[in-house]
């Protein structure tokens, strides 16, 4: 028998023999010096651009929102900019970010994050700043410490001026941010590039107090780029010409957009006006056997090329080989963007594809071309026009701007000026796609997409004939036979400009000149309901031209749809063929009792054409009629109208 005793002792025993052998934790020893070295850190992950700025040892982001160029082209400048108050800076993509990662910014000295969005159509982010909005507008990050500024690019003769840049401003000061300039806003109703300059007068000081810099005073020319002359390479590996990099244009590929447009053989290309001195094309792009889809209202970018004598004048202003081979590559070795355009490729290639001649160039350009002037008295003008005096101002506005001058035009006036053609490649801005308003319905032309395009071309006040890019370049597109079809290069870009969902709603259409363009499209989408057996609503279009006889696009085609009742109604003026000029809203005032009673009905109004005076001029009728027939006052008119608006009854696709 064992005892209580024993029995406890022996239990004891075999617990802490168990914990001993199984249970307890040998010491930690430290870990033994490893043999190799460690491997080297991976390469970065997509979209951090924290550590990045910390390995390239960088304190200014430069974010942009951009849908023509503009914006990057200031980013780019800020970005340069931030040298010379010894900062470093680094331009970067939304799109190509992880923003959330923004709260990471204040782990780095002297960090500032800057924003320079423009606002797309109706109130609306670029493209490449959507993600950016949707978070901002879901996200709820706190973003304490984080220093910021916001320039935003617009257009006065939008209702949502500036939309984007006011939202962005005011929404990274909700979240935390703190504001070290007011906002800028550029209308590029008037001058841009004045207001950008003269924002960032405001801003660098701004910049100074905060950090406790100054500038440099080094005011010479930054080169980001530096030219290699490229001799030995296998002509497949040169670019020609395509958009963005060599194999463009796959039509494997499941998707076409801006960094993979296709490649669209011209179905056609008519002209429209029947006299006069203008020209008008309708131009229909094959998408057959592709996956390249729009809908009525979608618009259509086309990538132009510049007109090639212009091209060989600019090269034999530069004394520069046109054929020569180069690449020009990015002096920081850890910038994701290693080239400014696709290299290696010609100075012809350059010029021709990927680098925009014709826009009157910028303040930063006149001033770093300055350094290249023979003439004392030159560079003294360019220096002066180029700087953010008043008077500098002024003389830029009048001599670039109004007097249209491109930097042909320049040099032609300018002769001592010789800035070599590499540096030139770098200041200018990117040649960008142009973007039309589709004019069809995919419903009835599921394999072609049509556009409408009047064909850019004036005389400048110094007696030199501008030709629009994109349209004088799409005119030339003329199929002449099966062995001899032209292609362009186009995508795709969605829009808001939709018709409703019920073909039983009412609806007018409001669109002078090629403002008609979606409204042909829309029209074609009633025409295909119908032929299905659907009810329609009121269908009703205002149209304007100048005269009945040269320009009265589609005639045979919008007489032929009110004649089979697909157009309830058909206005159209005539503003040059009577001593008194009549509009689009002369028309809608003579028609303003049954513009009411399709406003009542719930119906839609849809605007398409020149944001500058016709779009507000018939926001102004639509508001008269709401108080004439709706017997309203001022107050309850703007608020009915409001009320169109906020519900989607009330549309815009304009442009300035």
């Amino acid at each position: 028998m064992f005892s209580s005793l024993d029995i406890f002792l022996i239990g004891a025993t075999f617990g802490i023999s168990v914990y001993w052998f199984f249970i307890r934790k040998p010491p930690v020893q430290p870990d033994p010096k490893p043999i190799f070295p460690p491997k080297p850190p991976g390469p970065l992950e997509p979209g951090d651009f924290i550590q990045k700025m910390k390995s390239s040892h960088k304190n200014v982001v430069v974010f942009y929102g951009s849908q023509t160029g503009t914006a990057e082209e200031f980013a780019g400048r800020l970005s340069k900019d931030a040298q010379r108050f010894g900062l470093k800076g680094m331009i970067s993509d939304p799109e190509e970010c992880e923003m959330e990662n923004l709260t990471q910014l204040p782990e780095i000295e002297n960090s500032l994050a800057i924003f320079c969005m423009a606002t797309y159509g109706e109130g609306d982010p670029t493209d490449n700043a959507q993600e950016f909005y949707d978070w901002l507008q879901e996200g709820s990050t706190q973003l304490d410490g984080v220093k910021y500024a916001v320039f935003g690019l617009g257009n006065k003769t939008y209702e949502h001026y500036n939309m984007m840049g006011k939202y962005v401003d005011k929404r990274l000061e909700e979240l935390g941010a703190e504001r070290i300039c007011e906002v800028g806003l550029g209308d590029d109703d008037g001058n841009m590039e004045e207001d950008f300059v003269t924002w960032r007068e405001k801003f660098w000081p701004a910049v100074c107090e905060q950090f406790g810099v100054e500038a440099t005073g080094d005011e010479s020319s930054i080169r980001q780029y530096s030219l290699q002359i490229v001799e030995e390479i296998a002509p497949e590996k040169i670019f020609t010409g395509e958009v963005t990099r060599l194999g463009s244009f796959k039509t494997q590929k499941p998707s076409f957009d801006a960094k993979n447009p296709f490649l669209s053989p011209v179905k056609v290309n008519r002209e429209l006006h029947s006299g006069g001195d203008r020209s008008c094309m309708h131009i229909e792009f094959d998408i057959s056997g592709t996956k390249l889809r729009y809908e009525a209202g979608d618009h259509v970018a086309v990538y132009p090329v510049n007109d090639p004598e212009l091209v060989d004048k600019l090269g034999k202003l530069l004394n520069a080989d046109l054929d020569t081979v180069i690449s020009l590559n990015n002096v920081d070795e850890e910038a994701s963007k290693k080239h400014p355009f696709p290299c290696p490729c010609t100075y012809r290639t350059a010029f021709s594809h990927y680098i925009d001649i014709t826009a009157p160039p910028r303040t930063n350009v006149l001033k770093d071309i300055s350094d290249y002037a023979e003439d004392p008295k030159d560079k003294e003008f360019l220096l002066r026009i180029s700087s953010p005096t008043p008077e500098g101002k002024h003389e830029y506005h009048e001599w670039i701007v109004e007097d249209r001058r491109n930097i042909v035009a320049i040099l032609e006036d300018l002769p001592s000026v010789k800035p070599p053609a590499d540096h030139l490649c770098e200041l200018l801005p990117r040649l960008q796609a142009r973007y039309y308003s589709i004019s069809s319905s995919p419903k009835e032309y599921p394999t072609s997409m049509h556009i409408t395009a009047v064909l850019t071309k004036y005389t400048t006040r110094t007696g030199r004939t501008a030709n629009g890019v994109a349209t004088s370049w799409l005119k030339k597109k003329v199929p002449n036979g099966p062995e001899s079809i032209p292609t362009v290069p186009i995508f795709v870009r969605k829009s808001q400009f939709r018709l409703p969902f019920k073909a039983s709603t009412p609806v007018i259409m409001i669109g002078p000149g090629t403002g008609l363009a979606p409204f042909r499209g829309f029209i074609q989408e009633r025409h295909h309901a119908k032929e299905n057996g659907k009810e329609l609503g009121d269908t009703i279009l205002f149209f304007g031209c100048r005269k009945e006889k040269e320009d009265y696009i589609y005639r045979d085609e919008l007489e032929n749809y009110r004649n089979t009742g697909v157009l309830s109604q058909l206005h159209v003026a005539f503003s040059r063929d009577q001593d008194n000029k009549v509009y689009v809203q002369d028309l809608l005032r003579n028609q303003k009792q049954s513009l009411w009673d399709v406003l009542e009905k719930g119906g839609h109004i849809y605007v398409c054409g020149d944001a500058r005076h016709m779009a507000p001029d018939v926001q102004r009728t639509i508001r008269e009629v709401i108080c004439e027939e709706g017997g309203k006052s001022l107050t309850e008119a703007e608020d009915y109208f409001k009320k169109m608006h906020d519900k989607g009854r009330y549309a815009c696709d304009v442009w300035s």
